[in-house]
């Protein structure tokens, strides 16, 4: 049976480190030694080198054995009921005894073997009572601490009593994971690091994420030397995750920066909150030093009571944060909006309105007026950032305290706007429209833990963590104080209700707009009703008078041919005026018609119609034929209106010689002739003669006001009489087309909703 050991050995510095595979060292801590157990039948498929320091069977006696072989039957069957009892993922530990041994062995599950790892039991432990006294003095603390900082300052000092360690934190990260030492309780012969930041770069990803999966983690001296683990050389890149172990060995990368710090010994427990790693319990000794599995697990139950905590905490401090910003809130809602911008610039010029957000100045952008209040930067400044964040966060909303970071123009706003919180009042009238609250430029300083900017350093043995630990401070520009939570939700609240308010000043304005229109209208109608009193009585009586007297004329025997010849001219330009002015009339009228329609039977209104102009019929010896028409909805004399005007266009230009026939034909329904994707349906009627016709070309201006294809010596008329079927059929949500032929006649079609 060949064997091999599984210890990584890629090369690993400082331009790699991102990318280890610490959760695969193949080695561990020597603290304990460990044995992996394949899940289908308990043998002995990994172990660790150092077994005969611990129970005097060396690891090459020990692979491919079943556990009877070590355990005995009695050990064996704890073993296997505890493991069935607790799917192999239990925190609690278990005591076993092997060789005569006392050890305690916590398990893990790492795919399809069972992780147990073994450490000597020690006579640390945490009695009941114990565990009692230190629940109760976490609901002490947790009674007298007024904030979040208080608690954490009060775990790390309990956490320091129970553990022994030189120096205990909580240490905070940030949205981008860079650290803070938030809280610390610490011998007092070291310096202090509270209130220290680091550089993400000092936890890398793959780190934070066992962080997370393992939520403890115990280094007992940094000098240590990896212990390798073994397993039978059966197949190819063999290998254990060790990411929920324990004694898991250590990136030689970590242990050169604790041994920069002049750190030996460390535990970290994680704090976890929303998913997410808010902090570490981060302890620290400067000598090697070893905590019983008792004590680590009544360590990491400080870490839970932590957790429990943050939520609560952090909600309270925003409530006491927000209790002035909901005041403003609260008297800027009550206001009664009135719809005029006067009112708009009154509610920006409260200063509420900046104890909202706490903020030195806010803007109103309505319809390219800009209304501000504090300080804020000039006009067209604010319209050109305006612009930008209308184009990149219009959807969203938007806050940042580092402007420059999303708007190149932002430094010479620094005075002004180095911070912003931006709200569209997403009005389709004005697309600019919005509210922006600004803080100018705060330099902050920030303490280090050494420059954030040298994490790696080179020297004579290449790269290698950063050595220097001491106060490093950083001046922040462009910067302004970060947006807390209260504040941006009391400015989304309020421009939500400024949005509407926004809306209801448009619409006043649309409204306003639109009454005046409308008086406009009225009188405009008024006009065109006393000019239509003037064009049916004033403008007809002389008329009737010119014909009156051409008449007398006419009668007078004794008057020559030539001066007959100009009366009758003048008669007849009299009737056309007459005729124009009925036909202005009647168009005109159609809009103040009677709106109430009816039932109309098309084919009896035909009928009609052919009655009364049967004398015009009857002088062109034209024949009107009928075919089966549909009923309709409709407005009866208007019908009436238009079949007159269509008959007598067929009779007006029919050809000489020729008898006139008009046939009207119907019943067929038919798509739109405009919109053949609409879903409406329409009776379609055809009314044909054999006139004249009229080339295609001018089938639709035929229909314009005063368009006419004949001269007026030709054929008559005043060019309004298809015009007015056209204004006809609209008012019956309908349409009416033509098609010519020359010398063959021309076809009208009107289309009816069904």
């Amino acid at each position: 049976m060949q064997i091999k050991d599984i210890v990584n050995r890629d090369v690993v510095n400082l331009t790699n480190c991102e990318h280890e595979p610490i959760h695969l060292p193949g080695s561990i801590q020597p603290h304990g030694f460990l044995l992996g157990l394949k899940l289908n039948d308990f043998t002995i498929g990994f172990c660790s080198e150092n077994c005969f320091e611990y129970i005097g069977v060396k690891h090459v006696q020990l692979l491919g054995k079943g556990i009877e072989d070590l355990f005995g039957s009695d050990q064996t069957k704890k073993l296997r009921e505890y493991i069935s009892l607790k799917e192999g993922s239990s925190t609690a530990p278990l005591q076993l005894e092997l060789q005569n041994k006392y050890f305690t062995c916590t398990i893990h599950r790492s795919s399809d073997i069972f992780l147990l790892e073994f450490e000597p039991r020690s006579d640390e432990k945490i009695a009941i009572a114990d565990i009692y006294l230190q629940t109760k003095q976490f609901t002490l603390y947790m009674q007298n601490a007024n904030t979040l900082q208080m608690l954490c300052q009060s775990v790390t000092e309990e956490t320091r009593a129970l553990t022994g360690y030189d120096r205990v934190m909580i240490y905070k990260f940030d949205k981008d994971y860079n650290g803070e030492v938030f809280a610390e309780s610490k011998a007092e012969s070291i310096e202090p690091f509270l209130g220290l930041h680091y550089p993400q770069t000092d936890i890398p990803v793959q780190a934070r994420e066992l962080y997370i999966k393992n939520l403890m983690r115990l280094i007992v001296d940094v000098n240590f030397t990896p212990v390798p683990l073994y397993t039978i050389d059966d197949a190819e890149n063999k290998n254990l995750d060790l990411s929920f172990s324990n004694l898991r060995s250590v990136s030689p990368i970590h242990i050169q920066y604790l041994k920069n710090m002049g750190v030996a010994a460390t535990m970290s427990i994680s704090l976890m909150h929303e998913n997410r790693l808010w902090g570490l319990i981060a302890c620290h000794h400067y000598s090697a030093k070893y905590i019983s599995s008792d004590i680590r697990i009544a360590a990491q139950l400080q870490g839970h009571f932590l957790t429990s905590q943050i939520s609560v905490r952090e909600l309270a401090e925003e409530y006491n944060g927000a209790k002035e910003v909901n005041k403003a809130l609260a008297n800027l809602l009550a206001q009664v909006f009135s719809t005029d911008t006067i009112n708009l610039e009154r509610i920006v010029r409260q200063d509420e309105l900046l104890l909202l957000t706490n903020a030195n100045g806010v803007i109103v952008l309505v319809e390219d007026n800009v209304y501000s209040h504090g300080n804020v930067p000039a006009v067209n400044d604010i319209k050109d950032l305006a612009k930008h964040l209308h184009t990149h966060y219009a959807q969203t909303g938007f806050h940042t305290a580092n402007l420059s970071s999303i708007y190149p123009d932002a430094p010479q706003l620094n005075d002004t706007a180095s911070g912003i919180i931006y709200h569209s009042l997403g009005s389709t009238h004005d697309s600019d429209s919005c509210i922006i609250w600004c803080r100018k430029e705060s330099l902050q300083e920030v303490h280090w833990g050494g420059n954030p900017q040298k994490a790696v350093i080179k020297d004579a043995n290449g790269l290698s963590p950063r050595k220097s630990f001491e106060l490093w401070k950083e001046i922040r520009k462009g910067e302004s104080f970060l947006w807390q939570k209260p504040e941006l939700d009391a400015g989304t609240n309020f421009a939500n209700a400024l949005q509407k308010h926004v809306h209801m000043i448009f619409l006043a304005n649309e409204e306003m707009v639109q009454r005046r229109l409308s008086e406009k209208l009225k009188d405009a109608n008024a006009e065109l009703e006393n000019l239509n009193w003037i064009a049916s009585h004033d403008l007809k009586e002389p008329l009737r008078k010119i014909q009156v007297f051409a008449s007398m004329i006419l009668e007078d025997d004794d008057i020559s041919a030539s001066i007959t010849k100009t009366v009758n001219k003048m008669n007849e330009s009299a009737q056309r005026m007459q005729t124009l002015i009925g036909d202005v009339l009647a168009y005109s009228r159609l809009s103040y018609g009677d709106n109430g329609s009816e039932h109309v039977s098309f084919y009896d209104l035909a009928k009609q119609v052919t009655s009364e102009l049967e004398y015009e019929i009857n002088e062109k010896n034209a024949v009107v034929e009928y075919e089966s028409l549909p009923d309709i909805n409709g407005i009866p004399f208007l019908l009436k209106q238009l079949l007159i005007s269509l008959f007598r266009n067929s009779l007006k230009f029919s050809k000489a010689n020729i008898s006139s026939h008009i046939k009207i034909s119907g019943g067929e329904i038919v798509a739109s002739p405009v919109d053949p994707d609409s879903k409406v349906e329409f009776h379609k009627i055809n009314i044909a003669d054999n006139g004249i016709g009229f080339a295609n070309e001018y089938k639709n201006s035929i229909f314009r006001v005063f368009s006419k294809l004949n001269s007026h010596g030709q054929y008559g008329g005043s060019g309004i009489g298809l015009a007015l079927c056209t204004k006809i059929m609209k008012s019956h949500n309908g349409h009416i087309t033509a098609e010519g032929n020359p010398g063959v006649g021309a076809t009208f079609s009107l289309y009816f909703p069904v």
